[in-house]
């Protein structure tokens, strides 16, 4: 008989209208209360050891849930932890390692804060125009409109010109290019102090020790949160042993770790890798419900938490309809 698994996927989640970036692309904690309330009145979360055992044969329980959280935000330690200690549940969350190690904020996040610290998103199109404008003599650029008509597509959580800046200063760009745009409009619009500002956004080590500690899932979210299926095999090895090693300083086992895909890229030069390190389970962010006997273990589809009803009430047959049919949508906030 059929038992799907309902993995969710987290990203920010604050007190967003009392914070410092009202504007940005996060749960709002009552929200996430709610959430967890309708969690705890139709399913049962489960831990990873027990997903892990399921895609070796263990029977998971009715209904069963798995709550992940991407990225390694503070908020997740401030907020998110004291929450499911409350109810005994694990969460497991995946930081990439550069973040916390080396205090450097990651271009998406520098991304999302700057769309988060403008008024108006045409501001940043025009700055990406005058950087295409300024450097078309050092790159092989094509003219700012075909950049426009390419990525300015209205998408499911975000107007054309917003989605124009984050794909083009996600891939659109190239690297070299990408990341100097980033760095300047992040200095120019959100901090000088990148180094203060990781800090405040991110887990530290101590608090990850002290969250695995507590039951807490701690998997890998590769080193520089890049599109790992973008990068030849030497650049992925590079990605994912970084995060590994990272991993062991923090208490995390070597065998049976877990993998969530930065931005859900992969290919299978990577997933081969992955085996041969000892992985046990990749998710991505293909919108679905896993199921654990049809699934590569290493594919796990997850749902994203604005597909999540935040009332206890809710009629759980209708979210289910909603995860399992919103594949044509792709993921939320990460983007």
């Amino acid at each position: 008989m059929s038992n799907p698994l309902t993995i969710v996927m987290y990203h920010y989640v604050r007190p967003l209208h009392r914070s410092r970036y009202p504007e940005l692309k996060a749960l709002e904690l009552s929200c996430f209360r709610g959430q967890l309330d309708f969690i705890g009145r139709h399913y049962t979360v489960v831990d990873m050891e027990q997903v892990i055992a399921a895609t070796r044969g263990e029977p998971l329980p009715p209904r069963p849930l798995l709550l992940t959280f991407d990225d390694g935000y503070r908020d997740h330690y401030e907020h998110v932890v004291p929450l499911l200690v409350e109810r005994g549940w694990q969460g497991s969350f995946f930081p990439p390692a550069c973040a916390v190690r080396e205090g450097r904020v990651l271009d998406v996040n520098k991304v999302h804060f700057t769309l988060a610290s403008v008024e108006e998103p045409g501001c940043l199109v025009e700055a990406i125009f005058a950087a295409l404008d300024e450097h078309r003599g050092e790159h092989d650029l094509a003219d700012n409109a075909a950049y426009f008509g390419t990525y300015a597509h209205e998408s499911r959580y975000d107007g054309p010109e917003v989605t124009f800046v984050k794909r083009m200063l996600q891939k659109g760009l190239p690297d070299g290019l990408r990341e100097r745009v980033i760095e300047r409009l992040f200095r120019r619009f959100v901090t000088t102090d990148e180094a203060d500002f990781a800090a405040d956004l991110y887990m530290s080590v101590d608090q990850l020790r002290e969250i695995h500690a507590m039951g807490m899932c701690i998997g890998s979210h590769g080193d520089r949160h890049r599109w790992l299926n973008t990068l030849p095999g030497e650049w992925q090895r590079q990605e994912v042993d970084a995060s590994l090693a990272f991993l062991g300083e923090l208490g995390v086992p070597r065998h049976d770790w877990v993998m969530c895909y930065p931005y859900g890229g992969y290919d299978d030069g990577l997933l081969a890798m992955l085996r041969e390190r000892g992985c046990a389970l990749g998710l991505t962010v293909e919108v679905d419900l896993a199921d654990v006997w049809r699934h590569d273990p290493l594919r796990l589809p997850r749902v994203d938490t604005n597909d999540l009803p935040a009332q206890a009430d809710a009629v759980p047959g209708e979210w289910a309809w909603v995860a399992a049919s919103s594949s044509r949508w792709g993921a939320g906030v990460s983007s």
